[in-house]
């Protein structure tokens, strides 16, 4: 599961929204973690302009981008707040894995790229646009680059997980799960997740 399918991911028993995202690990190398950290760390523009995962355009005196996140071509402003929308969801994310350099990635997300973007949105100026694209390309790599391996999804109006089992949401309805299998995730699991969790009234199965 690529980070960015948990923007749109709602239960789909109560169908609440934004879900909580425990990450247990990546199918990624640390090392492709290392590599978004060194770019977004030099802010070499052209590079990052080479890349073309950001688009932008100009038309009557308008700047409009799209990217991987924001597909569609959108006006300066309504593209910041759609960015911002979608670096907000990273406040439901949790990275329990192993990997320091995977939370090296949170941690800058929701520091200096939330705040410098932010920032910017205040007063966005086309002509210091440069000014953000490290951040923008460090999101869209962080969203669309990488791959949870195993995790889980968590709805915390109604108390039901959802396993993440081999990159794949396994987000059927109660009478299709299988118990024992995902009993058996728990367990094998449960050193990831903090007694606080188990406490809660877990639907359909708890440990």
């Amino acid at each position: 599961m690529k980070p960015w399918l948990f923007d749109i991911l709602a239960c789909p028993i109560d169908k609440y929204f934004p879900l909580k995202l425990f990450i247990f690990s990546f199918e990624n190398e640390p090392q492709e973690f290392q590599s978004i950290i060194t770019i977004y760390s030099n802010r070499d523009i052209n590079f990052i302009k080479n890349e073309k995962i950001i688009e932008i355009s100009q038309e009557d005196n308008e700047l409009f981008l799209k990217d991987n996140i924001i597909i569609e071509k959108t006006r300066l402003k309504s593209y910041l707040d759609l960015i911002i929308s979608s670096l907000i969801e990273f406040e439901n994310v949790v990275d329990n894995t192993t990997n320091k350099l995977s939370k090296k990635c949170f941690e800058i997300i929701n520091s200096d790229v939330k705040s410098r973007i932010m920032e910017f949105s205040k007063n966005p100026n086309f002509n210091q646009l440069d000014s953000i694209l490290p951040e923008l390309y460090f999101i869209n790599k962080l969203k669309l680059d990488f791959e949870i391996a195993s995790g889980i999804l968590f709805c915390s109006k109604c108390k039901r997980w959802y396993p993440i089992i081999n990159t794949i949401p396994q987000m059927l309805p109660d009478k299709y799960r299988d118990q024992k299998k995902e009993i058996d995730f728990l367990e094998n699991n449960k050193n990831l997740l903090d007694e606080k969790f188990f406490n809660q009234d877990l639907k359909p199965f708890n440990i």
